[in-house]
């Protein structure tokens, strides 16, 4: 249910906001309303607009937002990861940054389960396999999911919406979250686990943090070592959270049965070494893109935005 906005006309009307990456016709039903819509592919003139909307493509860099200044207001951000926004920069001009953070759980979630699903049962490869007129059935043999653990980094909302949906498969889910109290996993339905413990106790690890300086490469070569042999990597969450020269290592080496990506350092990464390994499922950034998660993003964001704009109470404001 929308919330009401309570503006004059004569002020909504006044408002600029740039859509620079697409918006669902949701959300831009909802804004046209308001204030005057336009669309591109760039930030030229952003100087002489109240708000800005983007999604992971739009790089919003400290002189964008010093470009922009003093008419911006509002960088609303249509899904939920931010790194491709400037905070510091926007806290310090004064720009408010808000996203919408609840809008692509389910997709996310079921779109990792898919993942580990095919890396468990080798769907790709059959796939790929049957296609080119081959019957390997002796060769393909996978594991089950059920009766196996499953090591969840970052017990957020997606993180728990994972452990949810790997539960009723029979999974043992265990998490490492330090912004968690150790009662709450458990009511998420997670058994809490230290950071080394989980690599060296799951057979499938997912990650499901930012993208912060902190977190940047958190998976590298030395954790690589203290995974458990045989284990499977899937990483639906920011491109960077894994040193993908020591995925190729560990997974040519045989230290990893298999990984899966959906997000890379750099996208689109091309045909890389890494992209065209037999045990890496890829693909290409694709955990929100579901027509309700796109339907949700665009709803809440240009509820959020008009709401910084007015001047209102802020749901999902991150700057």
């Amino acid at each position: 249910m929308g919330r009401p906005s309570g503006l004059p006309t004569r002020w909504a009307l006044s408002w600029r906001i740039l859509i620079t990456d697409g918006l669902e016709e949701d959300g831009l039903t909802i804004l046209r309303r308001r204030a005057d819509v336009a669309e591109q592919d760039d930030l030229t003139g952003l100087e002489h607009f109240d708000a800005l909307v983007v999604r992971g493509r739009t790089r919003v860099t400290s002189g964008v937002l010093s470009s922009a200044a003093p008419r911006l207001k509002v960088v609303g951000r249509a899904g939920v990861g931010v790194d491709n926004i400037d905070l510091e920069a926007a806290g310090r001009i004064g720009v408010i940054v808000v996203n919408a953070p609840l809008a692509s759980t389910t997709s996310v979630a079921e779109h990792t389960l898919a993942l580990m699903l095919s890396l468990a049962r080798r769907i790709p490869d059959a796939d790929r396999s049957l296609r080119r007129g081959e019957w390997r059935k002796a060769e393909l043999e996978g594991v089950e999911l059920s009766g196996r653990t499953l090591g969840i980094i970052g017990v957020g909302r997606i993180g728990s919406a994972l452990a949810a949906r790997a539960r009723a498969l029979g999974m043992h889910c265990i998490g490492f979250d330090p912004h968690l109290a150790p009662g709450e996993f458990r009511r998420r339905g997670v058994d809490p686990s230290g950071f080394a413990e989980l690599l060296g106790l799951s057979d499938f690890i997912s990650l499901h943090v930012p993208l912060t300086p902190e977190t940047q490469g958190m998976i590298g070569p030395r954790e690589f070592e203290m995974i458990r042999p045989g284990a499977r990597l899937i990483c639906t969450a920011r491109g960077g959270l894994v040193d993908e020269a020591s995925l190729l290592s560990a997974l040519e080496s045989g230290r990893l049965a298999g990984a899966a990506l959906d997000v890379f350092a750099h996208e689109p990464p091309g045909p890389t070494s890494l992209v065209s390994h037999p045990n890496l499922v890829a693909t290409p950034h694709i955990g929100a893109q579901t027509i309700e998660a796109q339907r949700r993003a665009a709803h809440d964001i240009a509820e959020e935005l008009l709401a910084a704009l007015g001047g209102q109470p802020l749901r999902w404001r991150v700057a």
